[in-house]
Protein backbone atom coordinates (compact mmCIF):
# COMPACT_ATOMS: atom_id res chain seq x y z
CA UNK A 1 0.00 0.00 0.00
CA UNK A 2 1.37 3.75 -0.99
CA UNK A 3 0.12 5.22 2.60
CA UNK A 4 1.75 8.71 2.43
CA UNK A 5 4.76 8.31 0.34
CA UNK A 6 2.80 9.02 -2.74
CA UNK A 7 1.39 12.71 -2.70
CA UNK A 8 -0.93 14.48 -4.71
CA UNK A 9 -0.67 18.40 -4.58
CA UNK A 10 -3.76 20.30 -5.34
CA UNK A 11 -3.32 23.73 -5.07
CA UNK A 12 0.55 24.34 -4.52
CA UNK A 13 3.29 26.19 -6.82
CA UNK A 14 6.70 26.71 -6.96
CA UNK A 15 7.28 30.70 -7.44
CA UNK A 16 11.13 30.95 -7.07
CA UNK A 17 14.20 29.22 -6.76
CA UNK A 18 17.62 30.94 -6.37
CA UNK A 19 21.24 30.62 -5.22
CA UNK A 20 24.23 31.54 -3.44
CA UNK A 21 26.98 30.37 -5.03
CA UNK A 22 30.84 29.78 -3.36
CA UNK A 23 33.50 31.89 -4.57
CA UNK A 24 36.15 30.00 -4.12
CA UNK A 25 36.77 26.85 -6.62
CA UNK A 26 38.99 24.54 -5.78
CA UNK A 27 39.97 21.98 -8.90
CA UNK A 28 40.44 18.35 -8.92
CA UNK A 29 44.01 18.71 -9.87
CA UNK A 30 44.46 20.79 -6.96
CA UNK A 31 43.13 17.83 -4.54
CA UNK A 32 45.31 15.67 -6.75
CA UNK A 33 49.05 17.64 -5.88
CA UNK A 34 47.60 17.96 -2.34
CA UNK A 35 47.55 13.62 -2.39
CA UNK A 36 50.19 13.72 -4.26
CA UNK A 37 52.46 11.83 -1.85
CA UNK A 38 49.68 8.83 -0.89
CA UNK A 39 48.72 8.58 -4.44
CA UNK A 40 52.21 7.68 -5.39
CA UNK A 41 52.70 5.31 -1.56
CA UNK A 42 49.18 3.54 -2.93
CA UNK A 43 49.83 3.30 -6.80
CA UNK A 44 46.91 5.04 -7.49
CA UNK A 45 46.91 7.55 -10.65
CA UNK A 46 46.52 10.90 -10.15
CA UNK A 47 42.86 12.37 -12.41
CA UNK A 48 40.82 9.59 -10.14
CA UNK A 49 38.10 12.65 -9.21
CA UNK A 50 38.22 13.51 -12.98
CA UNK A 51 37.61 10.40 -14.82
CA UNK A 52 35.93 8.06 -12.19
CA UNK A 53 33.62 10.61 -10.68
CA UNK A 54 33.21 13.18 -13.59
CA UNK A 55 34.25 15.81 -11.28
CA UNK A 56 36.51 18.71 -12.40
CA UNK A 57 35.75 21.44 -10.00
CA UNK A 58 33.55 21.98 -6.95
CA UNK A 59 32.97 25.04 -4.89
CA UNK A 60 34.05 26.23 -1.12
CA UNK A 61 33.08 29.97 0.71
CA UNK A 62 35.51 31.95 0.41
CA UNK A 63 36.67 34.53 3.25
CA UNK A 64 33.92 36.31 4.99
CA UNK A 65 31.48 33.65 3.30
CA UNK A 66 29.64 31.02 5.83
CA UNK A 67 26.88 28.93 4.41
CA UNK A 68 24.32 30.29 6.98
CA UNK A 69 25.04 33.47 5.82
CA UNK A 70 24.95 32.14 2.43
CA UNK A 71 21.73 30.59 2.84
CA UNK A 72 19.94 33.63 4.49
CA UNK A 73 20.99 35.63 1.02
CA UNK A 74 19.42 32.97 -0.98
CA UNK A 75 16.43 33.36 1.02
CA UNK A 76 16.09 36.94 0.28
CA UNK A 77 17.06 36.23 -3.44
CA UNK A 78 13.72 33.73 -4.07
CA UNK A 79 11.48 36.03 -1.94
CA UNK A 80 12.02 38.95 -3.91
CA UNK A 81 11.53 37.34 -7.13
CA UNK A 82 8.48 35.67 -6.15
CA UNK A 83 7.38 39.08 -5.07
CA UNK A 84 6.44 37.85 -1.29
CA UNK A 85 6.81 39.97 2.01
CA UNK A 86 8.95 38.01 4.75
CA UNK A 87 6.08 38.92 6.76
CA UNK A 88 3.72 36.59 4.33
CA UNK A 89 5.27 33.18 5.12
CA UNK A 90 3.98 30.50 7.30
CA UNK A 91 7.14 28.20 7.16
CA UNK A 92 10.32 27.83 6.96
CA UNK A 93 11.80 24.59 6.50
CA UNK A 94 16.21 24.46 6.40
CA UNK A 95 17.49 20.97 5.06
CA UNK A 96 20.93 21.67 5.31
CA UNK A 97 23.44 18.90 6.55
CA UNK A 98 25.56 21.22 7.73
CA UNK A 99 24.76 22.53 11.33
CA UNK A 100 27.48 24.15 13.60
CA UNK A 101 26.09 22.67 16.45
CA UNK A 102 23.60 20.48 17.34
CA UNK A 103 21.48 22.57 18.78
CA UNK A 104 19.79 24.87 18.30
CA UNK A 105 18.42 24.34 14.61
CA UNK A 106 19.64 25.59 12.01
CA UNK A 107 16.43 27.12 10.84
CA UNK A 108 16.43 29.66 13.78
CA UNK A 109 19.28 31.76 12.29
CA UNK A 110 17.94 31.70 9.17
CA UNK A 111 14.42 32.86 10.41
CA UNK A 112 15.74 35.58 11.91
CA UNK A 113 18.09 36.42 9.39
CA UNK A 114 15.31 36.29 6.85
CA UNK A 115 13.46 38.98 8.91
CA UNK A 116 9.96 36.63 8.93
CA UNK A 117 7.42 36.89 11.46
CA UNK A 118 7.29 35.32 14.52
CA UNK A 119 4.19 33.27 13.78
CA UNK A 120 6.27 31.74 11.26
CA UNK A 121 7.12 27.98 12.27
CA UNK A 122 10.66 26.99 11.51
CA UNK A 123 12.79 24.04 11.71
CA UNK A 124 15.11 21.84 10.40
CA UNK A 125 14.75 18.49 8.36
CA UNK A 126 17.38 16.53 7.69
CA UNK A 127 17.04 13.27 5.18
CA UNK A 128 21.03 13.28 3.77
CA UNK A 129 20.55 14.89 0.40
CA UNK A 130 16.64 14.32 -0.24
CA UNK A 131 15.98 17.00 2.73
CA UNK A 132 14.88 19.73 0.10
CA UNK A 133 12.29 17.86 -1.84
CA UNK A 134 10.93 16.44 1.51
CA UNK A 135 10.50 20.41 2.55
CA UNK A 136 9.00 20.90 -0.63
CA UNK A 137 6.85 18.15 -0.50
CA UNK A 138 5.69 18.70 3.46
CA UNK A 139 5.07 22.50 3.06
CA UNK A 140 3.20 21.55 0.04
CA UNK A 141 0.84 19.68 2.13
CA UNK A 142 0.04 22.45 4.55
CA UNK A 143 -0.61 24.47 1.90
CA UNK A 144 -2.93 22.00 0.53
CA UNK A 145 -4.44 22.03 3.83
CA UNK A 146 -4.74 25.94 4.13
CA UNK A 147 -2.78 26.21 7.21
CA UNK A 148 -0.45 28.28 5.40
CA UNK A 149 -0.08 30.39 2.06
CA UNK A 150 3.92 30.68 2.01
CA UNK A 151 6.67 28.55 2.52
CA UNK A 152 10.52 29.34 1.99
CA UNK A 153 12.28 25.49 1.63
CA UNK A 154 16.13 26.25 2.53
CA UNK A 155 19.62 24.47 2.04
CA UNK A 156 23.18 25.83 2.85
CA UNK A 157 26.41 23.87 2.56
CA UNK A 158 29.75 24.04 3.59
CA UNK A 159 31.84 21.05 2.45
CA UNK A 160 35.48 22.50 3.45
CA UNK A 161 36.18 21.60 7.04
CA UNK A 162 35.05 17.30 5.69
CA UNK A 163 37.49 18.30 2.97
CA UNK A 164 40.25 19.28 4.91
CA UNK A 165 39.96 16.30 7.55
CA UNK A 166 39.97 14.33 4.47
CA UNK A 167 42.61 14.53 2.76
CA UNK A 168 44.67 14.74 5.98
CA UNK A 169 43.37 11.58 6.96
CA UNK A 170 44.15 9.64 3.49
CA UNK A 171 47.86 11.03 4.31
CA UNK A 172 49.02 9.45 6.79
CA UNK A 173 50.97 6.19 7.12
CA UNK A 174 48.74 3.21 7.13
CA UNK A 175 46.29 3.82 5.00
CA UNK A 176 45.23 1.22 2.40
CA UNK A 177 43.64 1.21 -0.91
CA UNK A 178 40.46 0.56 0.39
CA UNK A 179 40.45 2.99 2.57
CA UNK A 180 41.10 5.60 0.31
CA UNK A 181 38.55 4.67 -1.82
CA UNK A 182 36.04 4.71 0.89
CA UNK A 183 36.40 8.17 1.88
CA UNK A 184 37.08 9.52 -2.23
CA UNK A 185 33.04 10.47 -2.25
CA UNK A 186 34.22 13.27 -0.07
CA UNK A 187 36.30 14.72 -2.42
CA UNK A 188 33.60 15.33 -4.84
CA UNK A 189 31.64 17.59 -2.03
CA UNK A 190 31.33 20.79 -2.53
CA UNK A 191 29.65 24.24 -1.04
CA UNK A 192 26.69 26.12 -1.66
CA UNK A 193 23.50 27.34 -1.07
CA UNK A 194 19.72 27.42 -2.20
CA UNK A 195 15.84 28.37 -1.48
CA UNK A 196 12.35 28.39 -2.57
CA UNK A 197 9.26 29.84 -2.18
CA UNK A 198 6.25 28.03 -2.41
CA UNK A 199 2.81 29.53 -2.30
CA UNK A 200 -1.00 28.82 -3.00
CA UNK A 201 -1.38 28.31 -7.15
CA UNK A 202 -5.25 30.07 -6.94
CA UNK A 203 -3.44 33.29 -6.19
CA UNK A 204 -0.02 32.83 -8.51
CA UNK A 205 -0.99 31.33 -11.86
CA UNK A 206 2.32 32.23 -12.89
CA UNK A 207 3.52 29.97 -10.88
CA UNK A 208 5.04 26.33 -11.82
CA UNK A 209 2.37 23.41 -10.47
CA UNK A 210 3.58 21.48 -7.78
CA UNK A 211 1.40 18.19 -8.93
CA UNK A 212 3.33 15.83 -6.32
CA UNK A 213 5.33 12.84 -6.32
CA UNK A 214 6.39 9.42 -4.52
CA UNK A 215 9.36 8.65 -1.57
CA UNK A 216 10.46 4.97 -0.79
CA UNK A 217 13.12 3.49 1.64
CA UNK A 218 15.57 1.04 1.66
CA UNK A 219 16.54 1.06 5.01
CA UNK A 220 18.39 -2.11 5.49
CA UNK A 221 21.22 -0.24 3.36
CA UNK A 222 21.72 2.58 6.39
CA UNK A 223 25.23 2.21 6.92
CA UNK A 224 26.27 2.24 3.07
CA UNK A 225 27.11 5.70 3.40
CA UNK A 226 27.96 7.72 7.00
CA UNK A 227 29.25 10.89 7.20
CA UNK A 228 30.10 13.97 9.30
CA UNK A 229 32.68 16.42 9.50
CA UNK A 230 35.52 13.85 10.12
CA UNK A 231 34.87 12.11 6.76
CA UNK A 232 32.35 9.97 4.73
CA UNK A 233 33.02 6.49 4.40
CA UNK A 234 31.10 4.56 1.42
CA UNK A 235 30.55 1.68 0.48
CA UNK A 236 30.30 3.07 -3.20
CA UNK A 237 29.72 -0.84 -5.39
CA UNK A 238 26.68 -1.65 -2.74
CA UNK A 239 25.42 1.91 -2.44
CA UNK A 240 25.14 2.47 -6.31
CA UNK A 241 23.34 -1.48 -6.16
CA UNK A 242 21.25 -0.61 -3.64
CA UNK A 243 20.83 3.05 -4.92
CA UNK A 244 19.82 1.25 -8.52
CA UNK A 245 17.44 -1.07 -6.98
CA UNK A 246 15.28 1.48 -5.02
CA UNK A 247 15.02 3.74 -7.89
CA UNK A 248 13.43 1.02 -10.48
CA UNK A 249 11.24 -0.44 -7.46
CA UNK A 250 9.97 3.32 -7.19
CA UNK A 251 9.88 3.99 -10.41
CA UNK A 252 7.73 1.06 -11.34
CA UNK A 253 5.24 1.91 -8.18
CA UNK A 254 4.97 5.13 -9.28
CA UNK A 255 3.29 3.98 -13.02
CA UNK A 256 0.28 3.20 -11.56
CA UNK A 257 -0.43 6.87 -10.93
CA UNK A 258 2.20 9.06 -13.12
CA UNK A 259 3.57 8.81 -16.33
CA UNK A 260 7.37 10.11 -15.96
CA UNK A 261 8.86 8.22 -19.64
CA UNK A 262 8.78 11.27 -21.52
CA UNK A 263 9.79 14.24 -18.79
CA UNK A 264 10.96 17.36 -20.44
CA UNK A 265 13.57 17.80 -17.94
CA UNK A 266 14.93 15.51 -14.89
CA UNK A 267 16.64 17.65 -12.46
CA UNK A 268 18.77 14.56 -10.60
CA UNK A 269 20.72 15.25 -7.36
CA UNK A 270 24.42 15.47 -8.72
CA UNK A 271 26.54 12.67 -7.52
CA UNK A 272 28.80 11.66 -10.46
CA UNK A 273 29.00 10.63 -13.70
CA UNK A 274 28.72 7.08 -12.85
CA UNK A 275 25.68 7.56 -10.62
CA UNK A 276 24.11 10.02 -12.90
CA UNK A 277 24.47 7.41 -16.15
CA UNK A 278 23.50 4.18 -13.88
CA UNK A 279 20.01 6.10 -13.19
CA UNK A 280 19.64 7.42 -16.41
CA UNK A 281 20.30 3.42 -18.41
CA UNK A 282 18.04 2.08 -14.85
CA UNK A 283 14.77 4.24 -15.36
CA UNK A 284 15.76 4.31 -19.56
CA UNK A 285 15.70 7.97 -19.65
CA UNK A 286 16.77 10.28 -22.02
CA UNK A 287 20.33 11.79 -20.91
CA UNK A 288 19.88 15.11 -23.39
CA UNK A 289 17.20 15.77 -20.35
CA UNK A 290 19.47 15.17 -18.03
CA UNK A 291 21.43 18.43 -17.05
CA UNK A 292 24.44 17.77 -14.77
CA UNK A 293 26.18 20.58 -12.72
CA UNK A 294 28.60 18.20 -10.82
CA UNK A 295 31.51 18.50 -13.45
CA UNK A 296 32.00 21.69 -11.74
CA UNK A 297 29.95 22.09 -8.47
CA UNK A 298 31.10 18.64 -6.80
CA UNK A 299 28.38 17.27 -5.22
CA UNK A 300 26.11 20.34 -3.03
CA UNK A 301 23.92 17.72 -1.10
CA UNK A 302 20.99 18.77 -0.50
CA UNK A 303 21.52 22.23 -2.34
CA UNK A 304 22.12 20.49 -5.75
CA UNK A 305 18.90 20.16 -6.91
CA UNK A 306 17.83 23.17 -6.48
CA UNK A 307 20.84 24.68 -7.55
CA UNK A 308 20.28 22.60 -10.92
CA UNK A 309 17.13 23.27 -10.97
CA UNK A 310 17.91 27.17 -10.76
CA UNK A 311 20.65 26.95 -13.51
CA UNK A 312 18.23 25.36 -15.98
CA UNK A 313 15.25 27.62 -15.15
CA UNK A 314 15.92 30.08 -17.86
CA UNK A 315 15.63 27.29 -20.39
CA UNK A 316 12.23 25.86 -18.88
CA UNK A 317 8.83 27.31 -21.33
CA UNK A 318 5.39 27.40 -19.98
CA UNK A 319 3.91 23.72 -20.31
CA UNK A 320 7.08 21.80 -19.76
CA UNK A 321 7.39 18.38 -17.31
CA UNK A 322 9.61 18.69 -15.25
CA UNK A 323 10.55 15.63 -12.56
CA UNK A 324 12.78 16.47 -9.54
CA UNK A 325 14.72 13.12 -8.72
CA UNK A 326 17.45 11.56 -6.03
CA UNK A 327 18.87 9.12 -4.25
CA UNK A 328 19.78 10.00 -0.46
CA UNK A 329 21.50 7.67 1.80
CA UNK A 330 19.87 5.79 4.34
CA UNK A 331 18.73 4.64 1.49
CA UNK A 332 15.42 6.89 0.61
CA UNK A 333 14.72 7.93 -3.00
CA UNK A 334 11.87 10.74 -3.75
CA UNK A 335 10.72 12.55 -6.84
CA UNK A 336 8.77 15.42 -7.19
CA UNK A 337 6.94 16.36 -10.44
CA UNK A 338 6.31 20.39 -11.48
CA UNK A 339 4.47 21.54 -14.26
CA UNK A 340 6.73 24.68 -15.31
Amino acid sequence: MDGNATTTHRNVALLSVATTMATRITTSEEIDRRLAPALKRLKLPTGLLQRVAGVHERRNWGEGQTFDDAAIEAGKKALAEAGIRPDQVGLLINTSVTRKHLEPSVAVRIHHGLGLPSSATNFDIANACLGFVNGMALAGQLIDAGQIDYAVIIDGEDADEIQVNTIERLGREGIKRKDFMSEFASLTLGSGAAAAVIGRADLHPEGHRMLGGITRAATQFNDLCVGSVDGMFTDAKALLKGGMELVVSAWKDAKRQWSWSHMDRYIMHQVSSVHTNAIVKAANLDATRVPVTFPLLGNVGPASIPITLAQEASKLVRGNRVLLMGVGSGLNTSMMEIAW
